[in-house]
C-alpha cells in the first residue's frame, strides 16, 4: 500500500478521465483519501474496463492525505464525492457541515496498531507514554487510534503522535516510534519490508466501524440523484469485478497504481481489500449497504468519548436509496 512511490504527481490526478465525443458523459470527480494506489484498482482500471463510462459517467480522481482531506477537497469544490471514513464524516458533521453518506465501501474495520514485540504493547492500555506514528493528522489511522485510546481512558495527551506519512512502517522498524497506526494492507507491505516479531492490536475488536464510505454534500445528494445513482452503479460493478477477478486487477495495477510494480503484492493487497468489501449486511442486501445501527453506535461512541460534541442521527445522515438494486 505504501511502497514504491514512483510519482506523487501534482495536486490533482486526472488519469482516470475518459472522453468520447460520441457520448454525453456526466463528470463525477472522487476526492480520495490517498494517492492512486493498488487497493483502489477498481477505480484506476476505468480506462481499461469502463465500468463508469458504461453508466454515462466521466470519472475523475483527486488524491488526498487522509479521510479528512478527502472531505475538505470535496467541500472546496475540487470533487463531487468524498472517499473517506466514518470518523472524518462524524467530525465534519460535528463542525456543522451538511453531509450525507451514500455507500459503504469497506464495511470491515481494517485499522490496527502495530509494534515490535520487544515494546511489549499487547493491549490499548500499553500505549500510554509511547510514541505512535500515524499517516497524517487528518487520516483514519489517527481517528481510529483515538477510539482505541479513549476506550481505555487514555487520550492523545497520554501519547506522542508522530506524523510518519505513507511510508509509516519505516520509523517503527528503525525505532523512531514505538508503534504505528496502520491498516491491514499497510501491515502486509510492512512485513514484506522486514517487519517481523510484532504485536497487532485490531481496532475492530473495539468497534467494527466501516473503514471507508462515500460521502456527498446534502446539496449534491438533493440535486444530483440520477448522476449519483449511475456513479454508484459503476462503482458497484467495479468492486464486483475486482472481487471476481483479483488476478486481472493485480495485473492492471502494475501500470495503473503508483505502488503497483509488484504483481504478487498487488494481488495480496487486492484480496485484503476485497475481504473488507463484504459483511453480513452486504451478503443480505448487496454491496454498498450500511448497517445503520452500527453507524449510529459509532456516532454515539464518538460523542461519549468526547471526540464530537453533537448528537448525530444516522437515520437521516446515512441513505441507501441511491445504491443500485
Amino acid at each position: 500500500m505504501f511502497g514504491f512511490l514512483r510519482t506523487l504527481g501534482a495536486v490533482a490526478v486526472s488519469a482516470l478521465l475518459l472522453s468520447s465525443p460520441a457520448l454525453a458523459l456526466d463528470k463525477v470527480t472522487v476526492a480520495g483519501w490517498s494517492q492512486p494506489i493498488s487497493e483502489i484498482t477498481n477505480l484506476l482500471a476505468e480506462p481499461d474496463k469502463g465500468f463508469f463510462k458504461a453508466k454515462g459517467i466521466d470519472l475523475g480522481y483527486v488524491p488526498g492525505t487522509g479521510g479528512g482531506s478527502a472531505i475538505q477537497n470535496m467541500l472546496t469544490g475540487q470533487a463531487d464525492v468524498a472517499f473517506t471514513d466514518p470518523a472524518s464524516f462524524y467530525l465534519a458533521l460535528d463542525k456543522g457541515e451538511k453531509l450525507i453518506a451514500i455507500y459503504n465501501i469497506y464495511p470491515q474495520n481494517v485499522f490496527n496498531v502495530v509494534s515490535p514485540k520487544e515494546r511489549n504493547i499487547t493491549k490499548p492500555e500499553d500505549l500510554k507514554g509511547k510514541r505512535i506514528g500515524v499517516y497524517s493528522l487528518s487520516s483514519g489511522t489517527r481517528q481510529n487510534l483515538q477510539v482505541l485510546l479513549h476506550q481505555v481512558g487514555l487520550s492523545e495527551k497520554d501519547v506522542t503522535i508522530e506524523v510518519t506519512g505513507l511510508l509509516n512502517f519505516a520509523p517503527v522498524i528503525q525505532g523512531q516510534v514505538d508503534a504505528t497506526a496502520a491498516t491491514d494492507t499497510g501491515l502486509h507491505v510492512g512485513m514484506q519490508k522486514g517487519l517481523k516479531d510484532i504485536n497487532v492490536i485490531e481496532v475492530k475488536d473495539t468497534l467494527n466501524l466501516p473503514s471507508d464510505i462515500f460521502v456527498v454534500t446534502e446539496e449534491t445528494y438533493r440535486t444530483k440523484k440520477d448522476v449519483l445513482k449511475r456513479f454508484l452503479a459503476g462503482y458497484r460493478d467495479s468492486a464486483a469485478w475486482m472481487i471476481a477477478e483479483p488476478e486481472e486487477a493485480a495485473r492492471l495495477a502494475v501500470t495503473r497504481a503508483i505502488n503497483g510494480r509488484d504483481e504478487a503484492t498487488n494481488l495480496a493487497i487486492i484480496k485484503l481489500r476485497n475481504a473488507s468489501s463484504v459483511s453480513e449486511t452486504t451478503k443480505a442486501k448487496g454491496l454498498g449497504h450500511f448497517d445503520p445501527a452500527l453507524m449510529q453506535k459509532g456516532a454515539d461512541t464518538f460523542k461519549q468519548l468526547g471526540l464530537i460534541g453533537t448528537d448525530l442521527d444516522m437515520g437521516t445522515l446515512v441513505r441507501s436509496d441511491l445504491i443500485p438494486e
